[in-house]
């Protein structure tokens, strides 16, 4: 094996890919992981990104695995390792976005490291430490409504101040403005301060390709995906197509969504005015005991051969919260999860070898339900969302093509548009 750049760890899946993405598109060479690997990495890459299923979990669970990842990645030879959490800082009051930082920092005797969910392709700025989605503070953005992490305050010093007992400073847009030195001088001033942890301010993709040379000497990183544009050129390594060829896609076509959010809501509207096949899972159903997933294949067996399906349990905010009354919070997103793992795995077995997922916990159930231990990353579908390629029980000739879309990521027409660039 060559030198491994840069060691990534991803506290869910989706998240893990729009991570990798970044880095592909900026040159490297990824593969991502689905959990930490029994054994050491065979593949010649510059880049491992180990996915985990950790942003909801217990904050202890989550600090365990996430350190067991950094294990894994040491032994590799990881040069600089990176914690990726999500772009609009989904956590909870607990964390783990802190806990898991801190105990990243320990484990590689740090004192100081970076934290920003920046990601302007996206629209997901930071300014003067607040969180704006689009043109609105996070609090305002339809985050306050997650079923999970509601996310009702935008301020991120204060975020992640409440997680973390080593002090939270900021570094403003005024000071990244001014390019690496200032960036650094500004981190020894909080250092010397007693700060162990900086919020960036990034509003532009230029901000943060001034920021990333300021960090090629941090051993360890944490961001949303964004500030990954930036981190490839401190090892030398340029932008080249290469990088994100996957073989030639094949087989029938099918989209399984579980997020809520207001971006998947739109998607799975736009598919159906475009006249393609849809069901809706009914959480209260599941949890009566019937067999839905037996249900649902039936239902899309003979409507494969036609052009892609879509298995969704996409509702608004109300509709959610009325289940989780009924069920609770924990029950309802299981039963989900369980059943759209075993649609996912079902529809591969009627041939499906182009697989869309939307929504972080949906995507990590149904990869694992799967079998999926590594997934090479391809071209870029919108920012953040790839279409990567896996080998699985199921498909382990061919192979299945697969995108995991962050519950908040993609244009409108994001399903009909994957589906049309792997044409």
């Amino acid at each position: 094996m060559g030198a491994l750049f840069l060691g990534c760890i991803a506290d869910d899946f989706t998240g893990a890919t729009d991570l990798a993405n970044n880095l592909v598109r900026a040159g490297m060479r990824v593969v991502q992981t689905i959990g930490v690997p029994s054994g050491p990495l065979g593949a010649e890459v510059d880049a491992v990104v180990v996915a985990l299923k950790s942003r909801t979990v217990p904050p202890a669970q989550a600090v365990a695995e996430s350190l067991a990842a950094l294990a894994w990645l040491q032994a590799q030879g990881a040069q600089q390792i990176y914690f990726k959490y999500c772009s609009t800082f989904d956590s909870t009051a607990r964390g783990n976005i802190g806990p898991v930082t801190e105990a990243l920092m320990d484990a590689l005797a740090t004192g100081f490291t970076i934290a920003t969910p920046a990601f302007p392709d996206n629209q997901r700025t930071v300014f003067k430490g607040y969180l704006f989605v689009g043109d609105v503070l996070l609090s305002e953005s339809g985050m306050q409504n997650h079923p999970l992490t509601p996310m009702t305050d935008a301020n991120l010093v204060r975020v992640l101040q409440s997680q973390t007992t080593r002090r939270v400073g900021l570094i403003d847009h005024r000071v990244v403005a001014r390019g690496e030195a200032a960036v650094r001088e500004r981190m020894a001033q909080l250092q010397a301060e007693g700060v162990g942890v900086a919020i960036v301010d990034a509003v532009s993709n230029d901000d943060l390709l001034r920021l990333g040379p300021a960090l090629k000497d941090m051993p360890l990183v944490t961001a949303g995906s964004g500030v990954a544009i930036a981190l490839p050129a401190n090892f030398g390594i340029t932008p080249s197509d290469q990088a994100s060829r996957l073989p030639a896609a094949i087989g029938l076509q099918a989209v399984v969504s579980g997020s809520c959010s207001l971006a998947t809501n739109r998607q799975v509207l736009d598919f159906m005015k475009q006249g393609h096949p849809a069901l809706a899972i009914d959480p209260l159903r599941i949890a009566s005991g019937a067999d839905v997933a037996a249900e649902v294949l039936a239902w899309a067996r003979p409507l494969l051969a036609q052009g892609p399906v879509l298995v969704y349990s996409t509702a608004d905010s109300s509709d959610v919260k009325s289940v989780q009354g009924r069920l609770g919070v924990e029950e309802a997103g299981a039963l989900v999860e369980r059943t759209l793992a075993a649609v996912a795995r079902g529809l591969v077995q009627l041939g499906v070898r182009q697989l869309v997922v939307a929504g972080g916990e949906t995507s990590g159930a149904c990869v694992q339900a799967l079998g999926i231990t590594q997934m090479q990353i391809g071209p870029q579908i919108d920012p953040g969302v790839p279409w990567c390629h896996a080998l699985c029980e199921l498909a382990p000739q061919e192979g299945l093509h697969l995108t995991l879309k962050s519950g908040n990521f993609g244009t409108d027409d994001f399903f009909s548009k994957a589906f049309t660039m792997l044409a």
